[in-house]
């Protein structure tokens, strides 16, 4: 079995994302790893290369300026990558994602339990979305709670956008993938960053979903979402915190809720009550 990782980047310094933690983290797993650089205006793609690990394939691209489109220009450089990936599987992983070192027996494992099962084309993963500091994860039907990461790479299967991917069966309409559950999560630091490099990302990002940048003030969020990490954080994480993340947190005690939260709020009661994950699923669960 042979397993390729890949992702996307740019201007991942700047932006304060732990790609080089990423990146070592994906390699715990993979045969290859290939990543589409983008131009960028800082030094990601010299970081890149200075990994100096030979499993790791640059590509440096461009990016489509005038694609403004919901960030499709995030999928159409996902593409670029997958689409020169060679194994048996795909592994995508986010600049500010990371696989715990304890995890990677587990993942390999998994591909390997379902190499010869072509049912499944996919494998979903849980999600640490950490908020505000490096201790507190946000759990609310506004963090996807499972998302796919790993596609089979014998398919035909694109990227409408960063998240998720469509199957093309029989040239009729595109379908989620059937996937089985990996069993462990994925550590995702987007949103511990320095408020700094946060807003600096939004507003680098914003003209990709044609949206008008707003800034972000971390206190500014539905408190009763966020619950205390009891668990350890990947190792080769653990100092960028000191570097690069925000490592303190206290939500603003009048903070008024959204109309958006206020609904996220009733949808957790009535899935408390029954018992069930009522949020969007982008597979479809076909083995264990």
């Amino acid at each position: 079995m042979k397993v390729s990782g890949f992702t996307f980047l740019r201007n991942g310094t700047l932006l304060g994302y732990p790609y080089i933690e990423s990146l070592k983290s994906l390699l715990s797993v993979c045969d290859e790893v290939v990543v589409a650089v983008g131009k960028s205006d800082d030094d990601t793609l010299e970081r890149v290369r200075s990994i100096g690990d030979a499993r790791i394939r640059v590509i440096e691209t461009t990016w489509n300026e005038d694609m403004k489109d919901r960030g499709y220009v995030y999928a159409q450089q996902k593409m670029i990558a997958q689409f020169n990936c060679s194994g048996d599987w795909a592994f995508y992983l986010e600049g500010d994602e990371v696989i715990h070192e304890e995890d990677a027996v587990k993942i390999r494992a998994a591909m390997e339990k379902h190499l010869a099962n072509p049912e499944v084309e996919a494998l979903v993963f849980d999600y640490h979305h950490f908020y505000g500091c490096p201790d507190l994860v946000a759990k609310s039907p506004a963090w996807y709670r499972r998302a796919p990461r790993i596609i089979r790479n014998t398919i035909r299967s694109w990227a409408p956008d960063g998240l998720f991917w469509v199957v093309m069966h029989q040239n009729k309409r595109g379908r989620y993938p059937n996937a089985a559950l990996v069993g462990c999560p994925i550590y995702h630091y987007g949103h511990v960053r320095s408020s700094e490099k946060m807003n600096e990302k939004i507003r680098q990002v914003s003209r990709y979903w044609n949206h008008t940048p707003k800034a972000h003030v971390y206190n500014q969020i539905d408190a009763s979402i966020l619950q205390p990490f009891h668990g350890k954080h990947p190792a080769i994480v653990q100092p960028w915190f000191q570097d690069y993340a925000e490592l303190v947190f206290t939500a603003d005690p009048q903070y008024r809720l959204s109309k958006r939260e206020k609904r996220h709020r009733w949808q957790m009661k009535v899935e408390k009550l029954l018992g069930r994950d009522l949020t969007k699923k982008h597979y479809r669960l076909v083995a264990a």
